[in-house]
């Protein structure tokens, strides 16, 4: 597995200095800048961490550590602190919209899982001063550790000028603004999984899969209300997520809560300092399911180690007796969601109890999300 995931490493990163999706040589350059701040560890407190770390190319941008919580949350740069929130893919979060309210009125996009940074530029800064991630006080610190890198203080001024320097909140931007630029290359975002190349009529799903597909856009299972963008039904770079805010009814991760020693409720989207209505809390970000396969634990906290579980998780709203289901990974009964004055069960209500063999066809499809690059993930 480990010798699997550095040779996917190597592959993405030779990828990354070619890639074709940036027109002019200016773009070009400023992208092999930011990759190269993605991977390096020297821009954290103790010279350990990176973005490249949590989101590991390996591992379609993920995080494929085991973090003695079995992948649940991160660990920081001080090889201590744990995160409360599972590491979200970033894989294709360059067709993120920047955080707003759709004419419907409902909360769209943004970054983080409750969108407290409205663009990619502010959540790309904020890690490095977040002090249970990379840990550096501020951003003059950020700056310092970048120009002991000749090579970083040579390529920023000739892209960004060369004053670039003489204000640390202006070099900060261009850091930013580098990073950002790797992340919205086409080695994000390849659209090039099976089930991309079945639109393209490059590939015939197997009778599993195709039964799977049906179920996922159909009214049977309410896969649909969340989990679909593109009124045509999946259509070609269909993201399979609306960007939207719920409240599915996750409990919390008690294993997490006790390793890491946090108390109280995540409130979600009521986090976010922009949000001051009840109403939204314990709502998050739907995710997109492109590479959900790979990319396990699932929910906002991680809870669910597979992705059998999450898909049983939602038929507990639908059963007529919602307590008789269990999870089958601990055999326990679902236990109750963390916040439950706000979970939108008229969403969750919809649909058919879901049999062994639609959880079995429904997984076959989600794997046909997968990037070409980590089909080899799909059987480890």
């Amino acid at each position: 597995m480990q010798l699997l995931r550095c040779f996917l490493i190597l592959e993405i990163l030779s990828l990354a200095l070619i890639s074709p999706g940036l027109a002019d040589e200016d773009s070009t350059a400023i992208t092999a800048i930011g990759q190269a701040l993605f991977f390096d560890t020297n821009l954290s407190q103790t010279r350990h961490q990176a973005c490249g770390t949590c989101h590991e190319p390996g591992k379609a941008f993920s995080d494929g550590r085991d973090n003695n919580v079995a992948g649940s949350v991160s660990l920081g740069d001080d090889g201590a602190s744990l995160g409360d929130r599972n590491t979200p893919s970033i894989a294709y979060a360059n067709q993120i919209p920047e955080f707003h309210i759709s004419a419907s009125g409902d909360f769209v996009g943004g970054f983080f899982l409750d969108g407290r940074s409205a663009t990619m530029a502010d959540q790309a800064g904020e890690p490095f001063l977040n002090p249970i991630e990379m840990g550096l006080p501020d951003r003059a610190a950020v700056i310092a550790r970048v120009r002991e890198n000749a090579g970083y203080v040579r390529s920023l001024q000739a892209h960004f000028g060369d004053d670039v320097f003489a204000d640390d909140e202006k070099a900060f931007a261009a850091v930013v603004e580098s990073i950002v630029t790797f992340e919205r290359s086409d080695l994000f975002s390849p659209f090039d999984s099976k089930y991309d190349r079945y639109l393209r009529g490059d590939y015939e799903l197997s009778s599993e899969e195709e039964l799977g597909r049906l179920l996922f856009f159909s009214q049977l299972i309410s896969c649909h209300g969340c989990h679909l963008l593109d009124v045509r039904e999946g259509g070609a770079e269909e993201m399979f997520t609306n960007h939207k805010y719920h409240n599915i009814g996750v409990p919390a991760n008690n294993a997490v809560r006790l390793a890491n020693g946090r108390h109280g409720i995540d409130q979600g989207l009521l986090a976010n300092p922009a949000i001051d209505d009840p109403a939204h809390a314990g709502k998050f970000r739907v995710p997109s399911l492109r590479n959900v396969a790979v990319t396990g634990p699932y929910m906002h906290n991680g809870v669910f180690q597979d992705l059998e579980t999450a898909i049983l998780f939602y038929d507990k709203y639908i059963v007529e007796n919602q307590r008789s289901g269990r999870n089958p990974e601990t055999g326990e009964r679902w236990e109750d969601p963390e916040i439950p004055e706000t979970v939108d069960l008229e969403l969750l209500q919809q649909g058919q109890p879901i049999t062994e063999r639609r959880v079995s066809a429904l997984v076959a499809f989600l794997r046909t999300l997968t990037d070409l690059r980590y089909e080899p993930l799909l059987d480890k």
